[in-house]
């Protein structure tokens, strides 16, 4: 039987319902996630009474293995648990030295591992020993992709909903960096009135700084729709604003949306809903942008687009390019995509 995939979702579960384990190893590239799980931890293992005893931090950069290995095989005073957590693990020094206590942990202890900006060696015997008792998380920076989801879900959680337009313009200035999306979240969710439940294109303009009519969004909407108005007077805009509006992500976003394209003219049931399924959508509003642009571009164009992204992409770090500014890229790019 294959081995069940530890999520974040899943781990948030475990924790919330007081399933715990008595060791964690938190490690990985994305901060947040490593982050998010020991602060849970630390939220729901003790009281507050009990964490006047029970519970010890340490930061990897002042402490030493001994005297962490020593807290750890204390007793809880009048409590179930103690909640030993380790901070900034990667700093610390003869890190593999805690394997003398994984090895045999103490049932009444929760250790709290997090190791941030990397990864231990998944062959040493020490994670392997974490493994037989505990849990091993490695926390993965997420694909700009998966984004989109990341932002419905944590205001799902929140009783909170947001439109498809406002998730693609957050998603388009913050990219896949959770720290500063989460800043950028919790200020939105503060900008709300008492009885509104909604994020809309217009709050994020008034508070984020992205303009709702200006975004990649509706670039590829207007080129979707081959508006060659409406895209021209986007591409003016990014033209006067180019730090809110770097041409990088707007070639990553025509990438993404003509890769996905192509892929569709394949299938062997076009309806929007297999589209859907296929690409892993979430919303019929996405679907329909690809229903519409095969409508407008064959499968012969689109490769050729694909090739000219390349191409752009190229010029706008340098290559082939000696003068032409960023706003002058795109523009002659996208009347290449749209005749």
């Amino acid at each position: 039987m294959a081995a069940k995939t530890i999520t974040f979702e899943s781990l948030r579960n475990d924790i919330l319902n007081r399933n715990f384990k008595p060791i964690y190893l938190f490690m990985g590239e994305e901060t947040y996630f490593i982050d998010a799980l020991t602060d849970l931890l630390e939220e729901n293992v003790l009281t507050d009474v009990e964490k006047d005893f029970n519970m010890m931090l340490f930061y990897g950069v002042d402490s030493d293995v001994n005297t962490i290995i020593s807290s750890a095989r204390r007793f809880p005073m009048m409590a179930e648990h103690q909640l030993v957590i380790v901070k900034e693990a990667q700093e610390l020094d003869h890190f593999d030295d805690l394997n003398f206590y994984v090895r045999k942990p103490m049932p009444s202890t929760i250790l709290v591992i997090a190791y941030k900006h990397g990864t231990v060696d998944k062959r040493k015997s020490l994670v392997k020993n974490i493994e037989k008792v505990g849990v091993v998380f490695e926390s993965k920076k997420l694909y700009e992709s998966q984004v989109p989801a990341f932002i419905r879900s944590y205001y799902q959680e929140r009783g909170i909903a947001i439109d498809a337009k406002s998730t693609q313009m957050l998603t388009d200035l913050v990219g896949n960096d959770l720290s500063r999306l989460i800043r950028e979240l919790e200020k939105l969710e503060i900008s709300l009135a008492d009885t509104q439940k909604r994020i809309t294109a217009e709050l994020v303009e008034k508070n984020v700084g992205i303009s709702k009519d200006y975004n990649n969004f509706e670039l590829l909407k207007a080129i979707t729709e081959k508006d060659t108005l409406s895209a021209n007077r986007i591409i003016d805009y990014f033209d006067k604003n180019p730090k809110n509006n770097p041409i990088q992500v707007t070639l990553s976003v025509l990438f993404n949306f003509f890769g996905n394209l192509l892929e569709c003219y394949w299938l062997p049931n076009k309806s929007e809903q297999h589209i859907m399924k296929t690409l892993g959508l979430r919303s019929a509003y996405f679907t329909r942008s690809y229903t519409t642009a095969m409508k407008h571009y064959n499968a012969n164009k689109v490769m050729e687009i694909i090739s000219l992204l390349r191409t752009y992409d190229a010029k706008s770090k340098g290559i082939d390019n000696i003068s032409a500014s960023s706003g002058e890229l795109l523009k002659e790019l996208v009347y290449k995509i749209m005749h």
